[in-house]
């Protein structure tokens, strides 16, 4: 099979099955082999649910023949993150402490496979998502595609490898502090991380309470559209919603231009995070870009707030009611139950009065968007790291050498705006560079329309591992 055909994308499969070009179960076969092929070398896959998925694109075959109406996602295979239940298999976080199969698809899943989609697998995480490195001991180190030796980031950085290496056209991760954006930063995917509220948790109540929202990662701007038009909405109970958006999101990726007032700044939200040069050059260079669309874009000085004191307990909070839900505790990784014993003072309680600290972050945080309409930023401060990030670490040590890495995002996670990472070329290590816009409260059409023309300048979806 053609190898374009394995980074067409979501909706370009979806068009090919849908026009008869290709069949759901010959396209699934074809990336079930490449699975097979590609991933001993990646390790992004945890799950591949190969007789189940093949089942469900005979499935979309049979309806189609008959006659069927299509969904948007008819036929098109999506992998999910580890902590996204699928009926049947085990939610693991990433770890080894769970061993209760799943008794039915999550909130997401349904209305993925309502849209026609199939699920092909789930992707490896770190357990319970507390790293922007995607580095287990259940399921060992995930590798970027683009360098085998370097990081993936983290923690939906199974999903970003996926993706990727064109093993899946879309992949589904979750951010509570970056997760989606940073490995669509090192893996050279687009990533939006959306407004609080935009994509329901259920049936779990929250996903690190105010903080994380899931979504998926794809290799354009359209893709990633398409998806969330699927998966947007509120189920019954969810304690955020999003304000209703002004238009699809498919629709905000060709919208007319209009002229937006952009703030820039290369200036790290975590006291003391320096960054590369490189990623202040393609923020630079990305704001030029700009301002030839015919944006004004003026370099700013946000006046970041410290997130740290609604963040923290959050994340403790968290990863203590993740642990919860899991059947042996005693397997939990030393690292986590390190992570227990020193959040071990986060009580509901505390949880509620983050949340309404949250509040006041996003308050001050949000006075940028008084003059302007997106702020301009790098996504991750460093350049991906060498695998092995967590090696003999600490949760305190973990924590110190994850900064770089959230010191750009996790903000946007206490306040709740949309927030994108977009690819921006390639650095001189040979892996992508990226840019992050974040927008309004609520305002995730924006950001796409924004990231389209960007993407329409500068395209990036050609490119791929193996082919620079």
């Amino acid at each position: 099979m053609d190898d374009d055909l394995f980074f067409a994308g979501a909706a370009a499969h979806a068009q090919r099955i849908r026009d008869g070009e290709i069949s759901s179960r010959r396209l699934t076969d074809a990336l079930l082999d490449r699975i097979v092929d590609r991933d001993r070398s990646l390790n992004a896959f945890t799950v591949v649910l190969h007789e189940q998925v093949r089942a469900e694109a005979d499935a979309r075959d049979a309806a189609q023949a008959a006659g069927d109406d299509l969904g948007p996602l008819h036929g098109v295979a999506v992998a999910l993150k580890e902590e996204i239940d699928v009926a049947g298999q085990v939610t693991t976080f990433g770890g080894r402490a769970n061993t209760r199969p799943a008794v039915e698809d999550s909130w997401l899943v349904r209305r993925l496979r309502s849209a026609g989609a199939v699920v092909i697998g789930k992707t490896a995480m770190p357990e319970f998502g507390q790293w922007p490195f995607t580095e287990s001991a259940a399921h060992g180190l995930t590798r970027n595609p683009w360098d085998t030796s370097r990081s993936t980031g983290g923690s939906s950085g199974g999903s970003a490898a996926a993706v990727a290496a064109g093993l899946v056209p879309a992949a589904i991760g979750g951010d509570g502090g970056g997760s989606i954006r940073i490995p669509s930063a090192c893996c050279g995917l687009f990533g939006l991380k959306p407004q609080r509220g935009r994509v329901s948790s259920a049936p779990h109540a929250h996903l690190w309470w105010a903080l994380g929202t899931a979504g998926p990662l794809t290799r354009t701007v359209r893709d990633s559209a398409l998806v969330y038009d699927v998966i947007r909405g509120a189920a019954p109970g969810d304690r955020f919603r999003a304000a209703d958006p002004t238009s699809s999101f498919s629709a905000a990726v060709t919208a007319p231009a209009r002229r937006l007032r952009i703030g820039w700044s290369a200036k790290a939200v975590s006291i003391g995070v320096r960054p590369a040069a490189e990623h202040v050059e393609a923020v630079r260079e990305t704001a030029a870009l700009l301002e030839q669309l015919g944006h004004q874009v003026e370099e700013v000085d946000p006046g970041y707030p410290d997130p740290t004191a609604a963040f923290l307990p959050q994340f403790f909070g968290g990863v203590r009611a993740e642990a919860d839900t899991v059947q042996h505790r005693d397997r939990l990784e030393r690292r986590t139950r390190e992570t227990l014993r020193l959040g071990s003072w986060v009580r509901p309680a505390v949880v509620e009065w983050a949340i309404r600290q949250g509040e006041k972050v996003a308050a001050k945080a949000n006075r940028v968007f008084d003059r302007y309409d997106l702020l301009l930023t790098p996504t991750i401060a460093h350049r991906p790291p060498k695998v092995g990030v967590l090696d003999g670490a600490g949760t305190v040590e973990a924590a110190m050498r994850s900064l770089p890495m959230v010191a750009y995002t996790a903000l946007w996670n206490v306040t709740g705006n949309p927030a994108a990472s977009v690819p921006a070329g390639f650095a001189s290590d040979g892996l992508p560079l990226a840019v992050q816009l974040v927008g309004r409260p609520h305002d995730e059409t924006t950001i796409i329309t924004v990231a389209a023309q960007l993407e329409s300048a500068r395209p990036w979806a050609d490119a791929r591992p193996g082919a620079r």
